[in-house]
């Protein structure tokens, strides 16, 4: 049977703390909420991964996805999706992927985007992330993702985000070694980041490309976008999701 985006959240995750309001604050190119440590771009288009599996939410790696690809100037992101095997993966609402690549044939990258998504085979993912977590320049979740990204043991010591409904559930599962941060469209560590549910990878996506291309290049990307937002500017949650 095939899952639906809320059907897939509702059955994955258990009901969160509320999530409280934020000032909203207003970008501009001169005072970044968000400390922003740049990223050299390599020579070529810089290799992205972007990790599925069976019940892929769909605008957890679309979202970023969209936001990698209006970055125009070279050297620009060379995307690419990486799943177990390469037969076609089911997404949220029935998309069918082909999977560009295997975890055995994937090129390196130098940023993974790691979306919700079942666990299947979860060791050989596990291993996977692990073994191209050094190399790269960023590892990425998206809403829980986080979970995924959690149990390689890569976010220990650090801090973390995931979607609003799952907040309780991580702490639980992780707080012992991971620091969860509550209200933040995402959470940079420098290597690794974690974006909450949904919409916050397309601002955590605009986030990286300020890393690499500087802050007005994600402007630009974020008007092609006609994403009106300032939560990839300053990662503030801006909104309230009591009982949503």
């Amino acid at each position: 049977m095939l899952l639906d985006r809320r059907q897939w959240l509702a059955g994955a995750l258990a009901t969160g703390a509320a999530a409280t309001a934020c000032p909203k604050a207003v970008p501009n190119e001169n005072t970044v909420a968000t400390p922003i440590a740049s990223l050299k771009p390599t020579a070529g288009p810089i290799p992205v991964a972007m990790l599925i599996d069976e019940h892929a939410v769909l605008i957890d790696f679309a979202g970023p996805w969209e936001a990698l690809q209006d970055q125009r100037a070279a050297p620009g992101f060379e995307l690419y999706t990486v799943a177990a095997a390469s037969t076609p993966v089911t997404a949220s609402g029935g998309l069918r992927i082909a999977p560009d690549y295997t975890y055995e044939t994937a090129p390196a990258p130098k940023v993974v985007v790691i979306g919700a998504q079942a666990s299947t085979d979860l060791d050989a993912k596990l291993d996977w992330i692990r073994r191209v977590a050094p190399a790269a320049d960023v590892v990425m979740s998206v809403c829980t993702g986080a979970f995924i990204l959690a149990q390689t043991n890569l976010l220990d010591g650090l801090s973390a985000t995931t979607h609003h409904n799952a907040y309780d559930r991580f702490e639980t599962q992780f707080g012992a070694r991971i620091r969860l941060i509550r209200n933040r469209r995402f959470v940079d560590n420098g290597k690794f980041i974690t974006a909450g549910g949904l919409t916050s990878g397309i601002d955590a996506g605009l986030h990286l490309v300020a890393r690499y291309f500087g802050v007005a290049a994600a402007h630009q990307c974020a008007a092609r976008m006609e994403h009106d937002s300032s939560g990839w500017f300053t990662g503030v949650q801006t909104h309230s999701w009591v009982g949503v």
